[in-house]
C-alpha cells in the first residue's frame, strides 16, 4: 500500500508538470501578431497543448484512483484530497470547453488556476487517515465530488470572465475597473505567496507550539496543543508558548477562529504584497496591462459565451452537490437537514449569487463586462468558502 501511495503522489507530480508544459504550448498558440498566422499556430501548438493536458488529466485520475484504493474511500475527506480533486475537475472542465470552442487563450488562464489550486493543496498534510465517524457514508462520494465538480465548472466561467476584462479594460488610464482588476491579480499573486512562504518555512522545519483554551473552555496542552509552522503573528485563545524562544504573537484571537489558519492567511497576504510590488517595480506596468498582449486577437463575444455556458452547466451541478445532496446527508448524519454551519451558509450564499447571475443575465441583459465581473466575484466567493471558511472559521466541517 505504501508503494501504491508513492505511485499516487508521483502521478500527481507528473500531472502538475504536464499542466505547466501545456500552459506554455497554449501560450505558443497566441504569440503571433498576424491573425492568419495565429490560426495555423493554434492548430499546431493548441493541439499539442490539449494533448499534453489530457495526458496530465489521465495521470491525475490515476493518482485519484490509486489513493482511493489505498484509503478505501473516495479521497476527498480532507483539504489536500478535496483541493486536488477540485483542481482535477477544473482541468476536466477546461478540456471539454476547449474541445468545443478551440480557444487557446483559455488554456493560458484556466490551467494556471488549476496549477495554483494543486500547489495550494500540496502544502496540506498528505497522510491517509481513517475517516472520522461523521464521514463514513456513501454520501461522501456523492455530495463532495458533485459539489467540487460544480465549483470547477464555475471556475471556467471565472477564467473566461478574466480574459474578457483583461481584453476590454483600458489600461492607459486609472479607473475603478483597472483598480479592481489589479485587486483580482493581487489575490492570485497572494496564493503564489502562500505557496512560497509555506515552502520556505517547511524547508527550515520551523515549529512553534502553544497550549490554548478551546471554545468549550477546555485547555488543550502538551500534544493536544496548537502547532504553528509559520511564525505566529496571531496566537490562539489564551495561548501559552511551549517554546518561548520562537517569535511571539502580536495579538490573540477568540477560540472561534482557527489561529493557525488565520496566521497563514496573514502571511500569504503579506508575501503577496511583496511579490506584487516587485513585479510592478520591475515591469512598471499593471498586471492587467502585462497580460493584454495575450488576448489582443480574442473575440469578446466568444469568451462572454464561454463564461455564460460554464455557469449554465456548473450551477445545476453545484446545486445538486452542495445543497440537495448535502442536506440529505446532513439529515442522515445529524438529524437535521440544515444547521446554519458556516460552510452551509457560504454554500447557500454561493448558490444565491449564481442564481442572481443567471437572473441578471437572462432578465436584465447583463452581458459583456457586467457578466464578466459577476463571474470573477462568483469565483472569489467560491475561494473564500474553500480557504477562509474551511480553514479559519470553526464549524461542523472543521475536519477539513
Amino acid at each position: 500500500m505504501n508503494q501504491l501511495l508513492s505511485i499516487s503522489s508521483n502521478l500527481l507530480f507528473v500531472a502538475f508538470v504536464l499542466y505547466l508544459i501545456g500552459t506554455f504550448f497554449f501560450g505558443g498558440a497566441i504569440r503571433t501578431d498576424s491573425k492568419k498566422t495565429e490560426g495555423r499556430a493554434m492548430n499546431r501548438w493548441g493541439l499539442i497543448g490539449i494533448t499534453i493536458s489530457i495526458i496530465g488529466f489521465v495521470c491525475q485520475l490515476g493518482y485519484f484512483i490509486a489513493r482511493w484504493i489505498v484509503s478505501g474511500h473516495a479521497p476527498v475527506s480532507n483539504m489536500y484530497e478535496f483541493t486536488t480533486f477540485f483542481g482535477m475537475m477544473l482541468v476536466a472542465a477546461f478540456i471539454i470547453i476547449y474541445l468545443i470552442y478551440k480557444t487557446a487563450v483559455l488554456g493560458v488562464f484556466a490551467l494556471p488556476v488549476a496549477l495554483l489550486v494543486i500547489a495550494y493543496a500540496s502544502l496540506f498534510p498528505r497522510e491517509v487517515n481513517p475517516l472520522v465517524p461523521s464521514l463514513v457514508s456513501y454520501w461522501l462520494h456523492i455530495h463532495v465530488t458533485t459539489a467540487a465538480t460544480g465549483e470547477a465548472i464555475l471556475a471556467i466561467s471565472f477564467a473566461a470572465g478574466l480574459i474578457y476584462l483583461v481584453k476590454s479594460i483600458n489600461q492607459t488610464k486609472k479607473s475603478k475597473s483597472t483598480f479592481w482588476l489589479e485587486f483580482v491579480m493581487f489575490t492570485l499573486i497572494s496564493v503564489v505567496g502562500f505557496i512560497i512562504i509555506t515552502s520556505i518555512f517547511h524547508a527550515t522545519n520551523y515549529s512553534a507550539k502553544f497550549d490554548w483554551v478551546n471554545k468549550e473552555g477546555v485547555e488543550q496542552a502538551g500534544k493536544q496543543g496548537m502547532t504553528f509552522e509559520l511564525p505566529a503573528i496571531v496566537g490562539p485563545h489564551e495561548g501559552k508558548m511551549q517554546n518561548p524562544d520562537q517569535f511571539k504573537p502580536l495579538f490573540y484571537v477568540p477560540a472561534l477562529i482557527n489561529a493557525v489558519k488565520l496566521n497563514t492567511v496573514i502571511w500569504s497576504v503579506f508575501t503577496g504584497i511583496i511579490l506584487y510590488i516587485l513585479i510592478r517595480l520591475i515591469t512598471r506596468k499593471r498586471i492587467g496591462a502585462l497580460l493584454q498582449p495575450l488576448v489582443k486577437n480574442i473575440k469578446l463575444d466568444l469568451v462572454d459565451e464561454i463564461s455564460y455556458r460554464s455557469v449554465i452547466i456548473g450551477f445545476p451541478v453545484f446545486t445538486l452537490g452542495a445543497l440537495i445532496f448535502a442536506m440529505i446527508w446532513a439529515q442522515e448524519a445529524w438529524g437535521k437537514a440544515w444547521s446554519w454551519d458556516p460552510k452551509e451558509v457560504w454554500a447557500l450564499i454561493t448558490w444565491l449569487f449564481y442564481a442572481a447571475f443567471l437572473h441578471l443575465r437572462l432578465s436584465k441583459g447583463w452581458h459583456g463586462s457586467k457578466s464578466a465581473w459577476l463571474a470573477v466575484i462568483g469565483f472569489a466567493i467560491i475561494m473564500f468558502n474553500l480557504i477562509a471558511v474551511n480553514l479559519v472559521i470553526a464549524g461542523l466541517h472543521s475536519y477539513a
